[in-house]
């Protein structure tokens, strides 16, 4: 617990949740936040939620446009430890009716800007801090047909941690990878379908149920708290991986 206690910490997608989860339990620790995502309604109701006693601010930006990270990382100032679990829902077409635009906005706001997160968080980064970006389970289990483009992003964020850990040491940079997560996400995804297609995968899961963000939590604080632990992925998928 002490290894968070006043430690500064960035959640990039922090308003909702596996971000606000990750937030929750990182406050419990003692950490203060700076939760960072696209929408101020969402973010100040983040912060209402987690009350934290003036220990949680927010900064509004859109992480596929260069000029507000960079300003939101100057506002920001020297901080500790960075999680980024923002994203957008994947295209899933088959790959013969794949929309290239489509695809270029995913690539864009999920791996360019973990990337423009990563060139402007560096600046004011404490030495030997973290940062942690996360993965999924389509890397390992993609969806068939239509999940060729998320399962190559997703996979592309094991080998941009070894090489960013390799360039930013001592700070120590690592990927978290969930599996099926209850999250706001799901529900753009399929909508009313949900809880078919929950009931379905929970009663194949070894672990019997569908994660909340609270399950996958630990595995983001591990990360942070590790002082041993670079360049690696953290699978935390309830066995997912197995079926």
């Amino acid at each position: 617990m002490a290894q968070l206690m006043g430690k500064k910490i960035v959640v990039v997608g922090g308003s909702s949740g596996i971000g606000l989860g990750v937030a929750a339990a990182a406050l419990e620790r003692g950490a203060e936040l700076v939760l960072v995502g696209r929408s101020q309604d969402k973010l100040l109701q983040a912060q209402r939620s987690l009350g934290g006693n003036g220990r949680v601010k927010t900064v509004t930006a859109d992480m596929t446009r260069q000029a507000e990270i960079a300003a939101a990382f100057a506002g920001i100032g020297t901080f500790d430890h960075l999680v980024s679990t923002a994203g957008t829902p994947p295209p899933g077409d088959p790959i013969g009716e794949t929309d290239a635009e489509m695809v270029r906005r995913f690539v864009d706001d999920k791996l360019i800007g973990a990337v423009l997160v990563a060139k402007y968080a560096v600046r004011t980064l404490t030495a030997g801090g973290s940062m942690t970006f996360t993965s999924g389970i389509n890397k390992d289990r993609p969806p068939v047909p239509g999940g060729a483009v998320v399962s190559a992003i997703a996979g592309a964020f094991s080998y941009f941690a070894r090489a960013l850990a390799l360039e930013l040491a001592p700070s120590r940079v690592n990927i978290v990878s969930p599996g099926w997560v209850d999250t706001p996400m799901f529900d753009e995804l399929v909508g009313e379908a949900k809880a078919g297609y929950f009931a379905e995968m929970a009663a194949r899961l070894p672990v019997g149920r569908i994660a909340a963000p609270s399950d996958v939590a630990p595995a983001y604080l591990y990360a942070m708290e590790s002082e041993f632990m670079t360049g690696e992925t953290i699978h935390i998928d309830g066995g997912q991986r197995l079926i």
